[in-house]
């Protein structure tokens, strides 16, 4: 079992800046896939960023504005948001994916944290 732990949001002003963190229970090496979605109300999960093998791949939506990076000494990802919009307001979830020895993919999801941007 993988916990992952978000922290980070809140209320930001149009323009401003959040840091999202994700404590993973588990040493990053064990990790195939680490990503953030987020989910706004009335609207399906979306898939923000995500990182795996040194690469990451962010929507197009936000990119310019977002970055994804981890500190693998300290189990944590990150997610660093910037030039924020009112439309990224929404609950960010954590997202870890591991394809164990025997082939399963495993999937695992934060308790997700709010991000809401006023105008």
């Amino acid at each position: 079992q993988v916990q992952l732990v978000e922290s980070g949001g809140g209320l930001v002003q149009a323009g401003g800046s959040l840091r999202l963190s994700c404590l993973v229970s588990q040493s990053l090496f064990t990790i195939n896939v680490m990503g953030w979605y987020r989910q706004a109300p009335g609207k399906q999960r979306e898939l923000v960023a995500r990182i795996f093998g040194g690469s990451t791949n962010i929507a197009d939506f936000v990119k310019g504005r977002f970055t994804i990076s981890t500190d693998n000494g300290k189990n944590t990802v990150y997610l660093e948001m910037n030039s924020l919009k009112p439309e990224d307001t929404a609950v960010y979830y954590c997202n870890a994916q591991r394809i164990t020895s025997l082939g399963a993919k495993e999937n695992y999801w934060g308790q997700g944290t709010q991000v809401t941007v006023s105008s």
